[in-house]
């Protein structure tokens, strides 16, 4: 068989198993996720020694100490696992929800049910914890799930893999439900994105490029998530000791992330009080602020902001900050440099926040809070798949409801068409 013959016969039989998938009891779903947690317990030291593997061909490459610590799976990043799919387990299932019902003059009732949408295609990089996530909750929602990880995590995740389909087939359910990319061959991926009749949905996470790619070659539909530009702005009247909790939050907490802050915009009128004290706490922290003529007068310490500082995701401790004239200034400013992640504005006033909220085009928006929270866990959806900045069909953090889709369902009673 070829490299591309093989992938389709995965992708066809997890296409099969997910059928069944499609149809499994909340309760049986719930067993299965607790069997996993149980398994990984139980296997952690084969998982340690897969993972060992991948660490010392990492090391051999000469991976950087960052990309190493996402790659191991610590104590920490396993218990972190297990509660993980326990939390899944805990979720409301969302298949067969039947929302929306209603009488029509025909005399039908028609409604809608909440299904899932398939088979999800996962490409994603370095963090082999990834797997049992998303394998979690393609489950939960009743989906078959096609993981292909980073080649870096090759025995990560196929030790991983291997422990979740043994908990299906104890459970007699399809182990191909749960299907792992055996190879680390690129073509691998090329021969996944053209099978638009076995694999509904890609998701890919990691770096731009990476997603880039997958957009620009995939016949089927993908959930993108370019980068992260998240913006606050600090409107005239905000209360400034609040506005420097929710800048220092987003820069400091965590920089390497994609819902932390990369750039400040500030109001005018509020920039010779606001800019100063802000300067004081981000130089405090180590950040490095890239600012507008405006803001170097206010803070001598300003490094002069570059064109390309201007919707740069930094995922560092740097900040690019601009003063602006006032809302529709800030919202400009946005709309022209924002990435549809996530933006957040300052203000005590109740008409400039709900402008904001209305007319700002990012998938999550705030109000006086941080950026940080743009999270599914913060939102309450349990576990997430990835974050959505494309519209169709999901918008911002993907938890169950996401993974699932809705079809008509319609009640008669030997109604006809007239």
């Amino acid at each position: 068989m070829t490299m591309h013959d093989t992938i389709r016969q995965l992708a066809v039989d997890c296409k099969q198993a997910a059928r069944t998938l499609a149809t499994l009891p909340t309760v049986v779903k719930n067993r299965v996720l607790a069997g996993m947690a149980e398994g990984i317990m139980a296997q952690r030291d084969f998982i340690r020694l897969e993972n060992d593997k991948d660490l010392a061909a990492g090391r051999d490459k000469g991976l950087s100490s960052a990309m190493l610590d996402r790659l191991a799976l610590s104590d920490k990043v396993i218990g972190s696992m297990v509660q993980g799919l326990h939390e899944v387990a805990a979720l409301p299932d969302p298949v067969g929800e039947i929302a929306d019902l209603v009488k029509r003059p025909s005399g039908i009732m028609v409604g809608r049910m909440r299904v899932p949408l398939g088979v999800v295609g996962m490409i994603y990089e370095s963090r082999p914890n990834v797997t049992v996530d998303a394998a979690a909750l393609c489950l939960k929602a009743g989906n078959g799930v096609f993981l292909r990880g980073g080649s870096e995590a090759i025995y990560s995740n196929l030790a991983l893999a291997k422990v979740l389909q043994d908990v299906l087939v104890a459970e007699r359910i399809n182990p191909a439900a749960i299907q792992i990319m055996p190879t680390t061959d690129r073509e691998a991926v090329n021969a996944m994105l053209t099978l638009e009749e076995q694999i509904d949905l890609i998701i890919p996470r990691g770096g731009e490029g990476l997603i880039r790619f997958v957009a620009e070659n995939s016949r089927i539909p993908v959930l993108k998530h370019y980068k992260g530009v998240c913006h606050v702005f600090v409107d005239r009247d905000a209360d400034l000791d609040m506005a420097v909790r929710i800048v220092m939050n987003g820069k400091t907490q965590r920089p390497g992330v994609c819902n932390a802050t990369e750039a400040l915009l500030v109001h005018r009128d509020a920039a010779d009080a606001f800019l100063p004290k802000v300067g004081v706490a981000l130089a405090g922290a180590g950040v490095e602020i890239r600012g507008c003529a405006a803001t170097q007068k206010l803070w001598p310490a300003t490094v002069p902001a570059q064109d390309t500082d201007w919707g740069c995701e930094f995922l560092a401790l740097i900040l690019a900050v601009k003063v602006v004239d006032d809302v529709d200034a800030a919202m400009d400013h946005i709309a022209r440099h924002g990435s549809q992640h996530t933006e957040a504005i300052v203000t005590s006033g109740y008409a400039n926040a709900q402008r904001f909220l209305r007319e700002v085009d990012a998938s999550s928006v705030m109000v006086n809070a941080s950026t940080r929270f743009a999270d599914g866990g913060q939102y309450g959806l349990g576990a997430e798949i990835g974050i959505s900045t494309t519209k169709l069909h999901a918008y911002g953090p993907m938890g169950l409801k996401e993974l699932t889709t809705q079809k008509f369902i319609v009640y008669g009673e030997g109604e006809v068409r007239s």
